[in-house]
């Protein structure tokens, strides 16, 4: 390894073994291979070898072994609490298992909940919170992950969400599926979705179309140059792009009335007709009038998640839009994003294959590790919801231990003030499935914004919350809230509650998103009664 360090040019395999010494961490030949892909270091070719610039690499982590942390903590504080960053896991680590069966914005990584639920200690948590066969609870579930790491943890979890999809997603991460029928039945669905798309020509379309494409990329976008001189402010990306897509929109209006073709719907009265082409909505709702002939209730309740996963992939938008949806593209467009010209998609085929592989080999890997523990989230106000009575009404077994312990403490994450609309992120999953929206009753929604009257009207809800909840749980009880509470609300939801701040974790929040790299942190209030 000492002669790397004196090496001016790496491979990409010695690239991932000098970089892993580095930055005493495991960064293999594929992360480089996407540092080379993106434009974010130069590839350079000696007799058709790939070789990168020791130099680049260096500048590229100069942020990491220390200057990252020093940086975050001038900016956000010096009680910023790096252990908790997690920069350490991958992000296949992060997204483990059934976490990742269905998109969800504002969830927490699993090692967060893991940290404070499991029986180890440091000079950061000095005490141990829970124990197997402990209850926790969620009454701001989301998509499950206090749930799904209170089963791993060999722990009892209740969670409680306003949104009916919510609390569907939760529960299916938590189901024991027989997972031969759920194949049986993916294959059964691909048999006939495959002689639905042989009645029409979409898949000659779409063939025909990303040949020229690939041709016109290949000329226009050459990869990684392009990207790379994007990066390096040698060309400009945007208007260069733009130019281009304009050249190529005439090869696919050609192709659209080539062969008929549907875009958007005639009306566009509901989420599904404003943001799904004709042809794609046709095979959505072929996919689910088979889903709905499904017995197995398990496996059914399983398909709707992949096909809903599979329906926000294939929303008429721009890869770059898709989780924030700005208007509908039914056209080719220049994406910045991967930095060459792009369609939307004409066929579900491609994202419900790719998902109900990964949704199998997900469910596979959480059965090695589940425990036999109850996990259960409810469709609910948390303000006012009678948990013993829900409890006993879904499972006599759980109601059993519930009525002998009571529940020993809190892991959520509650909604931030006017960020997100919960139940709008899933809009195409209501119109489709047809469960009940509670818009109204979220607490912070991004509709109500971030005015004293939103804050005011937050502050109570989340203390009512508490307030509610507190019924529930043991005497010596432990609440745990993550929240990024920039205008220190929480201090005031505690007095409400009748609870008492007694400890604080602040810790930094690395990449949130593509588009938002820059210093964040929350804080994992502890309180207690």
């Amino acid at each position: 390894m000492d002669s790397l360090y004196k090496s001016d040019l790496f491979t990409i395999k010695q690239a991932s073994e000098w970089a892993s010494q580095h930055l005493k961490k495991n960064v293999t030949a594929s992360n480089i291979s996407y540092l080379i892909q993106y434009g974010l270091i130069q590839k350079k070719g000696i007799n058709g070898t790939t070789l990168i610039s020791k130099n680049e690499l260096i500048n590229y982590y100069k942020s990491y072994n220390g200057n990252r942390e020093l940086d975050w903590k001038d900016r956000l504080g010096e009680d910023l609490n790096w252990a908790l960053s997690f920069e350490q896991y991958k992000e296949s680590e992060t997204t483990k298992h059934v976490h990742r069966l269905h998109p969800y914005k504002g969830k927490f990584i699993p090692q967060l909940v893991e940290y404070f639920l499991d029986n180890h200690t440091d000079k950061f948590k000095k005490d141990l919170y829970f124990q197997k066969g402990d209850i926790v609870l969620d009454p701001f579930c989301g998509s499950g992950t206090a749930l799904v790491q209170a089963n791993e943890l060999g722990m009892h979890a209740i969670g409680i969400d306003i949104s009916a999809f919510n609390a569907h997603i939760s529960n299916c991460k938590v189901i024991k599926y027989d997972l031969v029928n759920i194949n049986d039945e993916i294959n059964k669905i691909d048999i006939a979705l495959k002689q639905f798309l042989n009645k029409s020509h979409t898949l000659e379309f779409e063939e025909q179309l990303l040949k020229e494409l690939y041709e016109f990329n290949n000329n226009y976008f050459p990869v990684p140059d392009f990207k790379y001189r994007v990066k390096q402010g040698l060309i400009d990306g945007d208007k260069y792009g733009e130019e281009k897509a304009k050249e190529f929109l005439n090869v696919y209006v050609k192709l659209v009335k080539k062969y008929n073709i549907e875009l958007l719907q005639p009306k566009n009265d509901t989420f599904l007709n404003t943001w799904f082409t004709k042809h794609i909505l046709n095979e959505i709702n072929f996919v689910f009038d088979r889903i709905k002939k499904v017995e197995n209730i398990h496996t059914k309740k399983i398909l709707s998640i992949i096909l809903s996963r599979t329906m926000r992939s294939c929303r008429a938008t721009t890869h770059a839009d898709l989780a924030t949806l700005k208007e509908p593209v039914t056209s080719t467009y220049y994406c910045a994003k991967h930095g060459k010209v792009c369609k939307p998609l004409f066929s579900i085929m491609k994202w419900w294959d790719t998902y109900s592989k990964d949704t199998l080999k997900r469910l596979s890997a959480f059965n090695k590790l589940r425990t036999n523990t109850y996990q259960v989230c409810f469709t609910g106000d948390s303000r006012n919801i009678d948990l013993f009575n829900a409890i006993e009404k879904k499972n006599t077994e759980f109601f059993k231990i519930l009525n002998s312990k009571k529940i020993n403490g809190i892991f959520s994450s509650p909604p931030y003030v006017g960020l997100i609309d919960y139940h709008e992120q899933h809009a195409y999953a209501y119109d489709l499935f047809g469960f009940e929206r509670n818009d109204e009753l979220e607490i912070g929604p991004l509709y109500k914004g971030q005015g004293r009257e939103a804050k005011e009207s937050y502050v109570k809800g989340i203390a009512d919350v508490l307030n509610n909840c507190k019924r529930f749980l043991a005497d010596d009880y432990n609440v745990f809230l993550v929240a990024n509470d920039k205008y220190n609300l929480y201090p005031k939801i505690a007095e409400l509650s009748g609870m008492q701040i007694v400890n604080q974790f602040k810790r930094p929040v690395l990449n949130r998103t593509e588009k938002d790299k820059g210093a964040y942190s929350e804080i994992i209030f502890h309180l207690k009664g």
